[in-house]
């Protein structure tokens, strides 16, 4: 019996969420007495998740598999779950594991716990510790099916290394038309950038910066600082910025280590939707903005004079400092 992860990949490289669920994937597998199994899909070198206490991949390789298919990944990772013997599958919170993770549970006649922040609190009853409420609070969870499915919120745990000998095995589960039912038509994808997915760091911009034509300054910020940049569900709405900059909610959720919000007021979706970020920064003219109640740090004032300052700073503390 083994502990099943699907390592998540893109053009054969591991999203970082890949090694964040490997390095909570060991510590459980430690208190289970068991190893780490992981499941790859057209990924390149998988080496690197011996750094994270990975012990075994089946690697997948399949034309096919070029572009994420739910029902196709899903029975992937069910049938490697299957032979592997896995009685906990662990998948992270993205967009594509969220998609995956209903799917894998029925497939395996699973419970499926999501959100998990944390360590199970107990491996006998199975119990874990959710997000609940938007991030405003935490539930205990226990999980009674024989197999269980879990998804860990991103940022939660954070990578460990711990080496471990790593054995690799070409896998090919066994596919039919049906898995390919859904047909993907076209892929869009952001290059030359961090994306918001992968980021430790995002900046993000509202209404506040009045037009498209603003957004360099923002653009420059996230530049020295290495991070991706976001924007309000209003500003893409506006066509300002492609919608898959769109953070809170009902966009892409956000759990980094830091979020700038520079002109946005702060509604109740937006910010439900970056609450797991560690340290949140504002910058709005108006004092009364919403925003200012849950920030860690805010200032008040014009964006158009600020951000261009903070900019100048950063690059001076960073020709310093190497």
């Amino acid at each position: 019996m083994s502990l099943l992860i699907y390592a998540e990949s893109q053009d054969g490289k591991f999203k970082k969420v890949a090694f964040e669920l490997a390095s909570y994937a060991k510590k459980v597998a430690e208190s289970m007495g068991t190893t780490v199994t992981a499941v790859t899909v057209n990924a390149g070198n998988v080496s690197d998740l011996a750094n994270y206490g990975v012990n075994k991949v089946l690697k997948v390789t399949n034309d096919k598999l070029g572009n994420f298919n739910a029902k196709a990944y899903a029975d992937v990772v069910k049938q490697a779950a299957q032979k592997e013997g896995a009685k906990v599958i662990v998948l992270s919170s993205t967009t594509d594991s969220l998609y995956l993770a209903g799917l894998v549970s029925v497939g395996l006649d699973a419970g499926f716990a999501s959100n998990v922040v944390g360590l199970p609190l107990s491996t006998s009853p199975f119990q874990v510790k959710r997000n609940a409420f938007s991030n405003k609070a935490f539930n205990i969870t226990e999980i009674s099916t024989d197999v269980k499915v879990i998804s860990l919120a991103k940022n939660s745990f954070g990578l460990v290394e711990l080496t471990s000998s790593l054995a690799e095995e070409d896998f090919a589960p066994s596919l039919n038309d049906a898995d390919f039912a859904v047909k993907v038509e076209s892929v869009e994808k952001t290059t030359g950038k961090v994306t918001i997915a992968d980021a430790d760091i995002v900046v993000s911009g509202g209404r506040g910066l009045k037009g498209p034509e603003n957004w360099g300054m923002l653009e420059e910020l996230a530049t020295t600082l290495g991070a991706a940049t976001a924007c309000s569900k209003p500003v893409s709405d506006l066509g300002w910025r492609p919608h898959s900059e769109h953070v809170g909610q009902t966009g892409k959720p956000v759990a980094t280590n830091l979020y700038i919000a520079i002109g946005i007021s702060g509604a109740i979706q937006h910010i439900a939707g970056i609450n797991s970020s560690k340290v949140k920064v504002v910058i709005n003219t108006d004092a009364e903005a919403p925003f200012f109640k849950v920030a860690d740090y805010g200032i008040v004032g014009d964006a158009f004079d600020i951000v261009p300052r903070l900019t100048q700073k950063l690059k001076e503390f960073k020709a310093n400092n190497g």
